[in-house]
């Protein structure tokens, strides 16, 4: 195993195979993904589904074909990995320690490091659910795996709580291996996932979508055999006196995802408490010199585009530091602060005066129709952009023009609000 490395790429899912590629690419000489699966691609590897590669190719692809397409690109452009590899942590001067059954523990010191660990599911002890500890209480995500990858049905007849997009298209897939789905349960008055796949996965088969409702208890001992599910005030309380009983022998949770940032947390790098994820600039850079991240490891994307656009920005940049072509950075900085009815702006800070054009993520609180997404300093409206439509299960994004960007750059502080006319 070399000893030093250009850049080093932790994970191999798309934001990792992105910024690899894009790496190489851009000219650094050794680039190494670090990934503790024995296949590179990531979730994709268990997503059987369509509905990838839209945005960039225009060809609808099955997760299994996208993650097959990047993965020979990295293998063309001569991106090295080392599978079952688990980074057990990234130290000052970007020694990477790591171990695997092969090599054993050993260190990598790299010349930039770009952080792609993806997220992880939160389970049924996140939300402290009572009841005993019966078979049939999973994850959506562990669910996908083991009827895609091991060809086992977790079980026949299911109630997800949470409508997250993973939730919502294992409900389909569950109905579509011959399982009964009783229903999605969903606490807050809107889906947590895409319009889309509230469509084609729950209203395309029959599959009932309560909201305002949450399970408030788990029934059986060996196996499930039902849910309490009661409805939920607009503070979130369970409504007294609407208990339902809904008999089944699995539950699914689909109730988010978070960010997998313990690397990030251990090397020191500010995190955003409204994303999970590390704070980052235009070019992806975190608070530490020579340490980017992107994909789910900022804050989690709906489509898997948005991820792989993340990773090519990301692995440019590293690129630039390990080749230190990067441009000497001038004193400059911009806030970007989430205001009115914006859960969270991404990137949240402006440094770099040599990039041309920023592509800006945002997540709304709260569904709004015909609003605007305004970024202003001191009452001054320094660029605004109609939407008819916004949910919070849909991430958007935009790119902001060079002239827009030069009226952002001269302010300490922008905030981005969604206000009405």
């Amino acid at each position: 195993m070399k000893t030093k490395v250009d850049v080093a790429v932790i994970g191999g899912g798309p934001a990792g195979l992105a910024a690899a590629i894009k790496a190489r690419e851009s000219g650094a000489g050794t680039v190494v993904i670090f990934e503790r699966d024995s296949a590179l691609g990531g979730v994709l590897q268990q997503c059987v589904h369509t509905g990838f590669g839209l945005q960039l190719f225009a060809i609808d692809h099955a997760g299994t074909e996208y993650a097959e397409r990047f993965i020979k690109e990295a293998e063309r452009v001569g991106v090295e990995t080392r599978l079952e590899t688990t980074v057990l942590a990234i130290t000052s001067g970007l020694n990477v320690q790591a171990v695997n059954p092969v090599d054993g523990p050993f260190e990598v010191t790299a010349q930039a490091v770009v952080l792609a660990m993806g997220c992880r599911e939160r389970t049924r002890g996140s939300l402290r659910i009572p009841g005993t500890r019966p078979a049939g209480v999973i994850t959506a995500g562990t669910a996908q795996r083991s009827i895609n990858l091991q060809g086992y049905l977790p079980g026949t007849r299911v109630v997800v709580l949470g409508s997250g997009d993973v939730g919502l298209i294992m409900a389909r897939r569950f109905t579509l291996e011959g399982a009964k789905v009783e229903a999605v349960v969903e606490a807050q008055p809107f889906p947590g996932g895409l319009t889309r796949n509230v469509v084609q996965c729950l209203d395309d088969f029959g599959i009932p979508l309560l909201l305002r409702h949450t399970v408030v208890e788990i029934h059986g001992r060996k196996r499930v055999t039902g849910v309490t599910v009661m409805r939920v005030s607009g503070d979130a309380r369970p409504v007294p006196g609407s208990e339902r009983f809904i008999p089944c022998d699995t539950v699914l949770f689909s109730v988010g995802l978070i960010p997998e940032n313990e690397l990030s947390r251990t090397l020191g790098l500010v995190l955003d408490p409204a994303t999970g994820g590390p704070v980052i600039d235009e070019t992806y850079a975190t608070s530490i010199a020579g340490v980017f991240a992107c994909g789910n490891v900022l804050h989690v994307n709906d489509v898997v585009d948005n991820v792989t656009e993340q990773g090519y920005v990301a692995g440019r940049s590293a690129a630039h530091i390990a080749l230190r072509t990067s441009p000497e950075r001038k004193e400059h900085e911009t806030v970007l602060k989430a205001g009115q009815n914006v859960r969270y702006l991404v990137p949240q800070l402006l440094r770099r005066l040599d990039v041309q054009t920023v592509r800006l993520s945002f997540r709304v609180k709260e569904p709004a129709d015909a609003v605007y997404l305004r970024l202003s300093a001191e009452d001054d409206v320094i660029f605004q952009r109609y939407y008819p439509v916004v949910r919070p299960g849909e991430l958007l994004t935009i790119t902001l023009p060079e002239s827009a960007l030069g009226l952002i750059r001269q302010r300490a502080v922008v905030e981005g609000s969604v206000e009405s006319r």
